[in-house]
């Protein structure tokens, strides 16, 4: 309570129930510690660290902890801190253009601590670096100050939380409790963040459990529904070869996109849902403008026996990608406006049927899965696989969180699978759905995406929960 209200900035108030509880927010020499890195006291700092200090100690219990320098958390490297407290007071006396007396600290400090020697060799490089480009090449940000509080950062992780409390901890423990209340609740289904004055619990009457509107636009049957990213429009696809965009405050038609001559597979919202990309089995893909209606670029992969399968926008929505059914056009990367042999900015090499693929929010990687149970992860910048997964049966879908963390895949087998997208690591399983011969998508859903939704080959979908990560 005393670090959350010096937080805060009541030190007047902090420093009253110091006095009154008897309780100090750290050691003196702990409190020596941060005020030496944050002046730039290094010598004293190592001294602190080390235990070859000889002023500041008293009777106190911490005080004999630290006879042989700060108490440690568990599994920290005493080393690795001395190495960032030295690379930083070589980084600041490049800044300052000290540079004999960085070259000093190189060569007699950080050298002989023997760790991590490529690092060494980029610090090294860094003195012919003109100081207009240093803190670019360091990957240095921030003032001086800026640097050693984050600096600090990093030690106080390193150091016992007996001794030396971590930054903000009271504001990380009242997360948890709101994390905690979430995670509790069974039908939590809004972005507000529950109060700490009252236990927090959802209505289950105030989850979707009813039909509330009816749409009976199509003349045929419906294959993909998608609302845009800011809520406003719905778009819908199906046999009857039309794409419909409803206003959703009214939920009236505001486009029917016609054009494609067999019927509308998939849709997908550019992230600015300016336009719209329909995929058809007349294994054409359409751009559409979404203010017009009008269709302002037509793919023509020209395989009449293998249609285009999904489409994915980039997070700039000025290019996207487009999957198919085909084994030499699987994979394709197209820019969103002009003719078609001018727009393809490049094409994978898989040798498999692309049947979905998407792309994460942040830009980082495309998701790809085949026909077969095959798994892609492809890096979006230099489009080089990261790995491949495969699964014991057919996939059918897949979709990423918007915070780029997980993938969620449907498989044949009627389970849903929720993975790390960095590890393909499985992190929870979701069943009840039934699965086989169609193709059933799921996604996430709700407030927080705290929700996995899913369609079945019954006559009801399914719904699971998902804890927050």
């Amino acid at each position: 309570m005393i670090q959350g209200l010096l937080d805060m900035g009541y030190n007047g108030a902090a420093a009253s129930l110091s006095h009154e509880s008897g309780f100090e927010l750290e050691s003196p020499s702990v409190a020596a510690f941060r005020i030496a890195i944050l002046e730039g006291q290094w010598t004293e700092a190592e001294n602190l660290l080390l235990g070859s200090h000889d002023g500041g100690r008293g009777d106190g219990p911490y005080d004999r902890l630290e006879d042989n320098g700060l108490v440690l958390a568990e599994g920290a490297d005493r080393g690795q801190m001395l190495f960032w407290m030295r690379q930083q007071k070589f980084l600041e006396l490049l800044e300052q253009r000290e540079l004999s007396l960085a070259l000093m600290v190189l060569r007699q400090e950080l050298t002989p601590l023997n760790h991590d020697v490529h690092q060494l060799h980029h610090l090294t490089s860094l003195l012919m670096c003109p100081k207009e480009d240093l803190r670019a090449q360091a990957h240095w940000e921030g003032t001086i100050e800026e640097s050693r509080r984050a600096l600090l950062q990093e030690l106080t992780r390193c150091i016992s939380p007996s001794v030396m409390i971590r930054d903000h901890r009271l504001a990380e423990l009242l997360d948890q409790v709101k994390k905690s209340q979430i995670n509790n609740c069974l039908y939590h289904n809004t972005s507000v963040a529950p109060s700490l004055y009252s236990d927090h619990l959802c209505d289950r009457e105030d989850f979707p459990l009813r039909t509330m509107l009816e749409l009976d636009h199509h003349t045929e049957e419906v294959w993909y529904v998608q609302f845009s990213h800011n809520g406003r429009w719905l778009a819908t696809a199906g046999k009857d070869e039309r794409v419909i965009i409803y206003d959703t405050t009214s939920f009236t038609p505001f486009h029917r996109l016609e054009g494609h001559t067999k019927g509308v597979t998939y849709v997908s919202w550019s992230p600015d849902d300016s336009k719209l990309v329909s995929c058809s089995l007349d294994t054409n893909a359409r751009v559409w403008d979404v203010a017009s209606g009008r269709c302002t670029m037509t793919i023509d992969l020209k395989t009449p026996n293998y249609p285009i399968s999904a489409a994915a926008w980039a997070p700039d929505s000025r290019s996207f990608v487009t999957s198919c059914l085909d084994k030499q056009l699987n994979l394709c990367h197209w820019r969103a406006w002009g003719l078609q042999s001018e727009a393809k900015l490049h094409g994978w090499e898989g040798g498999y049927r692309a049947q979905d693929c998407a792309i994460s929010p942040d830009g980082e990687r495309l998701v790809v899965i085949d026909s077969e149970g095959s798994l892609y992860v492809y890096n979006f910048h230099t489009r080089e696989k990261e790995y491949q997964f495969i699964f014991p049966c057919k996939s059918t879908s897949v979709t990423i969180s918007r915070d780029s963390k997980f993938m969620l895949v449907s498989l044949a087998s009627g389970e849903v699978q929720l993975l790390d997208i960095k590890t393909a690591n499985v992190i929870r399983r979701f069943e009840g759905q039934k699965q086989g011969e169609f193709i059933i998508r799921s996604t996430f859903g709700g407030a927080a995406e705290n929700f996995v939704l899913s369609g079945s080959e019954g006559k009801s979908s399914q719904s699971s929960m998902k804890d927050q990560p």
